[in-house]
C-alpha cells in the first residue's frame, strides 16, 4: 500500500472512530463528564460552594469571593453573574447568597455591589436579569453610561419557592416573598408578599394565592 493509500486508509479508521464517540449516547456521556470537570473547575472561585453543584460551560464570572452557593444546584450555560467591589474608584461590600435547590436557566445576568438573596427551592428560567444598582442617575446623565458611577437603592431578596418566568427582570431594593410567581417578561421594580402572582412591565399584582401551606 502506497503512503498515499494508507494515509487515507487511516484517515478513514480515525473518522470512524470520532463517528463512534460522537454518537448520540456518547456525546451525552462526554458532556456530562466535561461538565462535572468544568463544575469543580468553576467552583473553586466561589467564596463557598455546596455539594451536588452542576455549572454548565460556559460560566462568566467575576470577583467571585464574594458569591456562596448552597447544595443542588443546576446553573445551565450563559450564566453571567458578577460582583464589584471597586468601580470607579468606589469601594462597596456586594454579597450574593444562593440557597439549596436553586437552579438557573440558560443566558441569566446576575451583578451586584449590595446584597442579592436567591433563597431555597427558587427556579429561574431563561434570560432572567437581576441588579442591585444602577449605572448612574439623571444628574449625570451627560456623561457616557460607562464613565456614571453605580449606585444602589437596596438590596434584592428573593425568598423561598420562587418560579420567576423568562425574560423577567427585578431591579433594587425589591423582596419578592415565599412561593410567588412570575410571569415571563416582567419588570419587577418594587416588593410584593409571598404567595403572589406578578406580571407586566412594571410588574402588578394580578392575584394572592388562597389556602396554601406557606410554611
Amino acid at each position: 500500500m502506497s503512503i498515499k493509500n494508507h494515509s487515507i486508509y487511516l484517515a478513514s479508521k480515525f473518522g470512524k472512530f470520532l463517528g463512534k464517540i460522537y454518537n448520540t449516547n456518547s456525546s451525552i456521556y462526554w458532556n456530562r463528564f466535561f461538565n462535572a470537570l468544568y463544575s469543580g473547575y468553576k467552583s473553586t472561585q466561589f467564596k463557598q460552594v455546596g455539594s451536588n453543584i452542576f455549572i454548565q460551560f460556559p460560566l462568566y464570572l467575576v470577583d467571585g469571593k464574594n458569591i456562596t452557593i448552597g447544595d443542588n444546584c443546576i446553573i445551565l450555560k450563559g450564566l453571567r453573574i458578577e460582583t464589584y467591589s471597586t468601580f470607579l474608584g468606589i469601594h462597596f461590600k456586594p454579597q450574593i447568597i444562593i440557597g439549596n435547590n436553586v437552579s438557573i436557566n440558560m443566558d441569566c445576568h446576575i451583578g451586584c455591589i449590595n446584597k442579592i438573596v436567591i433563597a431555597n427551592n427558587v427556579m429561574i428560567a431563561s434570560k432572567v436579569f437581576i441588579t442591585d444598582h444602577f449605572h448612574g442617575n439623571a444628574q449625570d446623565i451627560s456623561l457616557p453610561p460607562h464613565e456614571r458611577i453605580l449606585e444602589t437603592k437596596g438590596p434584592v431578596i428573593i425568598e423561598e419557592n420562587v418560579w420567576i418566568g423568562e425574560g423577567v427582570v427585578i431591579l433594587p431594593n425589591v423582596t419578592i416573598g415565599k412561593n410567588c410567581i412570575i410571569g415571563a417578561n416582567s419588570v419587577v421594580t418594587k416588593s410584593f408578599p409571598q404567595n403572589s402572582i406578578i406580571a407586566g412591565n412594571p410588574a402588578k399584582l394580578i392575584k394572592i394565592i388562597e389556602n396554601i401551606n406557606s410554611n
